[in-house]
């Protein structure tokens, strides 16, 4: 049995079906800009209005100190029904009289967006009485926000536990791929992790050397390691104060019996801009005057070399200055290797949080992973190993 209810053990026919999504997404000028959030709720919801639900969506968007014009969610309720290809009414707000008036006029496979849950400060206070207030709009409760699921808000996990509570499809597929990648892994495991940061991923360092076989660091980060075991990283970004942390890692990391990469070369250059000369250096060779700015191509080879070997990668974070040309070579090569072995059937990968979406993307090879997650704080959270109280009020 899955540890999660899923919409599979829901009767929703001439249901009432709270379902909270995902619709923080980029506007301009009123224009969603990027509906990628909109377009994974789409399953959900033509799955409860197909079987003759009724569609009740909650969402939230940006952080709003009160009701505030220019945070509603109108604008994209006009999107989200081009996406749906159906209808979606709007209600100006998301409890009292006029969430009640609007959830009464709905009918059987109909949809309705309600307005911003954060124009209530018992929204993210998850107040009994601001849940009671929503609760009353359904019969059903369903979460198909992941990447709100590590808040315990009214409408993420307060509802959860006042009505029966399911897992959306966009959630039941974040959950089965993350649970298929850390915790019931084939094995070897391989998980990246870059980023600018040491000090901002000690947590889920921690965790993942005892988790994973392989722990390829890159970024920014790498270079706290190498200068923590005595190579001279030049004007790089570095946390030079954390080299003592860097070493308890390594050996935290030995004594788990995970292998620790890092970079065995690095492109190197004086000024921090697309197409600044450059250099290609062993990590011993690095000048003072020089920052490291990406992996070099043996480290390319090395990292290509282990994904021959491991059944399941997990990635957080790129491998160097991606947004930079030539700095972003590693990030590229790497990621469509993992693309590649994906697609051949050699791999699940599953990758997440922070710029990795972003750097998957320039890389061409977001489609080949097994699954790209959006959720920034929740995937980062979950990789850490914390509990998330959106997720634990679905378990059976």
């Amino acid at each position: 049995m899955a540890a999660f209810r899923t919409l599979d053990d829901a009767d929703v026919a001439g249901k009432r079906v709270l379902i909270r999504v995902d619709l923080n997404v980029p506007m301009d000028n009123g224009r969603v800009t990027d509906d990628t959030r909109i377009r994974a709720i789409e399953p959900t919801v033509r799955d409860v209005t197909e079987r003759g639900g009724r569609a009740i969506l909650l969402a939230h968007f940006g952080r709003p100190k009160g009701r505030e014009a220019d945070q509603s969610l109108a604008p994209i309720a006009r999107h989200l029904g081009a996406c749906l290809g159906l209808p979606v009414r709007f209600a100006d707000d998301c409890i009292g009289e006029a969430a009640e008036a609007a959830v009464n006029e709905l009918r059987d496979g109909e949809a309705l967006l309600l307005e911003n849950t954060r124009f209530h400060a018992g929204e993210e206070k998850n107040t009994p009485e601001f849940v009671s207030a929503l609760a009353k709009l359904g019969d059903i409760y369903v979460n198909d926000s992941f990447s709100t699921a590590h808040r315990a808000h009214a409408s993420t996990e307060g509802l959860a536990h006042q009505l029966p509570a399911f897992a959306g499809r966009s959630m039941e597929s974040e959950l089965d791929a993350l649970g298929k990648a850390l915790e019931a892994p084939e094995r070897p495991v391989l998980a990246v992790v870059g980023g600018a940061k040491v000090s901002t991923k000690l947590e889920l360092l921690g965790n993942l050397t005892a988790k994973v076989d392989l722990l390829v660091i890159g970024g920014g980060m790498a270079n706290t390691f190498l200068a923590a075991l005595g190579h001279d990283v030049g004007k790089s970004l570095c946390e030079h104060d954390l080299a003592p942390t860097a070493l308890k890692i390594i050996e935290t990391a030995k004594v788990a019996g995970c292998e620790i990469v890092l970079p065995v070369d690095v492109v190197v250059a004086k000024d921090f801009k697309a197409n600044a000369p450059h250099r290609v250096v062993p990590v011993t060779e690095v000048a003072s005057d020089e920052m490291i700015l990406d992996a070099g191509p043996a480290t390319i080879a090395l990292v290509q070399e282990k994904l021959n070997k491991v059944k399941t990668v997990v990635w957080n974070g790129p491998f160097g200055a991606f947004e930079l040309t030539p700095f972003d070579a590693a990030t590229v090569a790497v990621a469509r290797s993992v693309a590649q072995a994906t697609e051949a059937g050699h791999l699940l990968s599953v990758a997440g949080g922070g710029d990795t979406v972003a750097a998957l993307n320039h890389a061409d090879a977001a489609g080949g992973f097994s699954y790209v997650s959006t959720a920034g704080g929740a995937f980062l959270e979950w990789l850490e190993g914390k509990a998330l109280p959106g997720v634990e009020a679905l378990r059976r």
